[in-house]
């Protein structure tokens, strides 16, 4: 919250604790005022905040590792298949979700070990090939296990899954509140999803500032180096890996829950493509601006879409670019200004340590 709060205009430097304050009210606030406009609204919010989830645990990848990961949707696949089997009459099991989700999280880490293990020596473009290859193997695997014996039910994905029950209390039912106002699901889904975030950024930022994370930093900006000093490589990298997939899983259990559907068409090459951008947009390493990356791209072009539809219909009559058309072209543009505005993100990561205040300093303390 610290990154976000300071990256206010005016409020941040002059008062970081009232500027903190607006970051918290306008994070429980967003879904309500969204709600004024349009359910729409909310459930855009909704998926705002599991791409937040998903761009964190790929920034443990990517951005605190240094491990270039093209296939990252997979373990988002993992998750919400999990979710499928466990909690659905796919396989006639309704699990609660308090182990459903942990199931789905465990399978995630042990697919990010599996992808892992045999591409430690792999640097660079060799490495994010492979990682590519890995996310398009799980999606068309999904997209193919419906013969002979039906597992994934095939591109026709999984319906009727069961939604997000906490300890007896169904999300996805509307809260009466009086006799014509009533609070919506996908608020409560909101809100239940912003939990999970911020429980998400808590645990990253304590591995960030501990051990392992200077580890990480360490493989990331010199691998020789770090194997000099005594790290261990190898196992750090797995541990990135299962670590991002974990929240992966996470993420995609969520996401089975509150869709109520999946499918492998849901897991592209496109979805892992546009997490990165999140990352690199909002600062490689930085927690602040990785969620300021994935809120900005996840909202910017539903709220294009919005504009430049009418836009379209009222100057040429007909629509003439595609809504995924457009949501592509800002995800490249993004990225074209960025390499030239701003190489290092919106909020770039600070680059000698994890915690700025040791930065300036000049110490490290254990």
């Amino acid at each position: 919250m610290n990154e976000l709060a300071v990256a206010i205009p005016w409020l941040g430097s002059r008062n970081p604790k009232a500027a903190r304050g607006v970051v918290l009210a306008l994070m429980l606030i967003a879904p309500l005022i969204a709600a004024m406009v349009g359910n729409t609204w909310v459930r855009i919010l909704d998926f705002a905040l599991l791409y937040v989830m998903l761009a964190l645990g790929l920034n443990l990848v990517v951005g605190f590792a240094g491990l270039l990961d093209l296939g990252y949707i997979a373990f988002y696949a993992v998750g919400a298949y999990t979710w499928a089997f466990l909690a659905s009459p796919h396989f006639g099991l309704h699990l609660p979700f308090w182990l459903v989700l942990p199931a789905g999280a465990g399978f995630a880490a042990l697919a990010g070990l599996i992808l892992g293990a045999p591409v430690l020596r792999l640097r660079g473009d060799y490495l994010a090939i492979v990682t590519l290859g890995f996310g398009e193997i799980v999606r068309i695997f999904m997209n193919n296990l419906n013969y002979p014996i039906n597992i994934t039910n095939g591109p026709q994905g999984v319906n009727m899954l069961d939604t997000l029950n906490l300890f007896g209390w169904d999300v996805s039912r509307h809260i009466p509140i009086t006799d014509n106002f009533k609070i919506n699901s996908l608020v409560m889904f909101y809100y239940v999803f912003l939990l999970f975030v911020v429980g998400s950024v808590i645990v990253i930022r304590r591995l960030q500032v501990s051990r392992i994370g200077r580890g990480w930093a360490a493989i990331r900006d010199d691998e020789l180096a770090a194997k000099a000093i005594g790290i261990n490589t190898r196992n750090m990298k797995l541990l990135a890996f299962a670590m991002g997939a974990t929240f992966g899983g996470v993420a995609g259990g969520l996401f089975g829950s509150f869709q109520g559907f999946v499918s492998p068409e849901s897991f592209s090459l496109m979805e892992s493509i546009a997490i990165l951008t999140m990352v690199v947009f909002g600062g490689m390493g930085n927690l602040g601006g990785v969620i300021l990356g994935a809120i900005a791209l996840s909202l910017l072009p539903e709220i294009l879409r919005s504009v430049a539809l009418p836009v379209q219909q009222a100057v040429f009559g007909q629509v003439i670019l595609d809504p995924e058309v457009l949501r592509m072209l800002l995800l490249s543009l993004a990225m074209i200004f960025m390499m030239l505005l701003r190489p290092a993100g919106l909020l770039p990561a600070h680059a000698r340590y994890s915690r700025p205040e040791l930065a300036k300093t000049g110490r490290v303390t254990e």
